[in-house]
């Protein structure tokens, strides 16, 4: 694990950051405001100790302009910085910088015939019998079929191997692998990769994912048309099942699946659940690894990395690579069962996602990961101090009041919800409706964010806490 100061940093500098941008927008809000003719503020007792003072006016229609001045401008800015960005990288024609640029990669592949497409299916698993079946059942029933299932069993000690053989399929054993699943991965592309020609795709699936039928399809006709083009990465949506907090889970996924498709899929993740890369990008962020970026000279996957689909994300990017998250290549994964392990689930992603933030640093590649997480801090920040603020205000006031402006803000939120999990069904609506137990769940999301922070900058080591799953995942209709 990567101890650096400013790795170890990483956490604080963003919730530092987010915090400062926070008492700025609201002493700027302040000034907007200039001096109130209105009454003093009303005052309460709280716990009939602690005296409250509070103001139920509108704001000023200044502190209203400003605020959604500001928070356009945000938005606009980082849009044309982030737009600015992924312009030089398709533009750069450097290819000792990046060597994955599409100018670069389009003038060295112009006028050769690299051969047919083809796709090999990587599966790293670690004791999925109960997944595995149903994963490889969604592969034999694409509309393309791959011409390669490799199951890549990971020390296993259930029926995962027999399974996967059962099924008509490849099984390659890793060999003395303590890294995880970027351990077996590397493993077996330092086998493959050698004799992959360069439209010989390489597809990485999780053993609990279960394809669309025309994802391969869809994905092989985007490689085609572009030979400039990297990696397609999957959108993914939840199983059925686990209640409520599967619920939560899937309305999360639909949401993001959404925001993709107004990117016109321009990825911020290659999923782990299903990604398709090119031989040629794979051999070049092993060949980069400990030079341009970081990780073991050789390997594909950074296995100090909690994250490796992530990780490997930023690597094709900051090597100038071209990847995309098309609408047609859907996939429906897992949802986390319990409390516990979606805790597990997200401190690991959260860890990972700062860990890599702090491994590469500042650059024009990851501004997008830093402005992120920047959002993510002051969305911790400003959720608990509107809760906070609101809790003391509704137990300092004698009576209730119900004020139209601030009614019509919560039904224009409320309308959001609703709107972007429509597509979800009348489960996803209702849950939305509601409003507080998405609340509640934003607040255990930001506490997995906070939990992260702590722990990278106490130096705390990360756990994997891999899910065994016990019974077989059925194919859902995605939405």
């Amino acid at each position: 694990m990567r101890t650096g100061t400013f790795q170890r940093a990483v956490g604080v500098i963003v919730i530092a950051t987010a915090g400062l941008g926070a008492v700025l927008l609201l002493w700027l809000a302040v000034l907007a405001g200039g001096k109130s003719p209105e009454p003093a503020p009303t005052e309460g007792l709280l716990f009939g100790t602690w005296n409250v003072f509070y103001d139920t006016q509108l704001p000023s229609p200044r502190v209203m302009l400003a605020a959604a001045a500001l928070a356009a401008l945000f938005a606009v800015g980082v849009a044309a910085v982030e737009q600015r960005i992924a312009n030089r990288a398709r533009r750069s024609t450097n290819g000792e910088a990046t060597p994955l640029s599409p100018k670069v990669v389009m003038a060295a592949t112009h006028g050769i015939y690299a051969g047919p497409v083809t796709v090999t299916v990587l599966i790293p698993a670690h004791n999925e019998e109960g997944t595995i079946g149903a994963t490889v059942r969604s592969l034999m029933a694409q509309s393309h079929q791959p011409e390669r299932v490799i199951v890549i069993a990971d020390n296993c000690t259930d029926a995962t191997v027999a399974i996967a053989r059962g099924a008509g399929v490849e099984v390659l054993s890793t060999v003395g692998n303590t890294k995880k699943k970027a351990g077996a991965l590397n493993q077996a592309l330092k086998q493959l990769l050698p004799e992959q020609r360069d439209n010989d795709l390489v597809m990485v699936m999780d053993a609990d994912t279960v394809l669309d039928a025309g994802f391969l399809e869809a994905a092989v006709r985007r490689f085609r048309s572009d030979r400039a083009l990297m990696a397609v990465g999957g959108l993914f949506y939840g199983e059925e099942g686990a209640g409520m907090l599967g619920q939560f889970q899937r309305n999360e996924y639909i949401r993001y699946a959404r925001e993709m498709r107004r990117r016109r899929g321009r990825v911020f993740v290659l999923t782990g659940t299903a990604s398709l890369f090119r031989p040629v990008a794979l051999r070049t962020v092993a060949n980069s690894r400990g030079r341009a970026i970081p990780g073991t000279h050789g390997d594909v996957y950074d296995t100090a990395a909690l994250t490796e689909d992530n990780e490997l994300t930023i690597a094709l990017k900051s090597l100038g690579g071209l990847m995309i998250s098309p609408h047609e290549c859907t996939v429906v994964t897992e949802v986390m069962p319990t409390w516990r392990t979606l805790w597990a689930q997200r401190l690991r992603w959260q860890r990972g996602a700062l860990e890599n933030l702090g491994a590469y640093g500042i650059t024009r590649q990851t501004f997008r990961y830093w402005a992120q997480q920047f959002g993510i801090g002051y969305g911790v920040i400003a959720l608990g101090a509107y809760l906070v603020l609101m809790s003391i205000a509704a137990l300092s006031m004698e009576h209730w009041i119900v004020y139209p402006f601030w009614a019509g803000l919560g039904a224009l939120f409320m309308a959001e919800r609703v709107l972007t999990v429509w597509n979800g069904g009348w489960q996803a609506r209702l849950l939305a409706l509601m409003l507080i137990p998405e609340l509640i769940f934003a607040l255990f999301l930001n506490a997995s964010f906070v939990r992260g922070t702590v722990d990278i900058f106490l130096g705390r080591q990360a756990g994997w806490k891999h899910l065994q799953r016990s019974s077989d995942l059925e194919p859902a209709p995605a939405a």
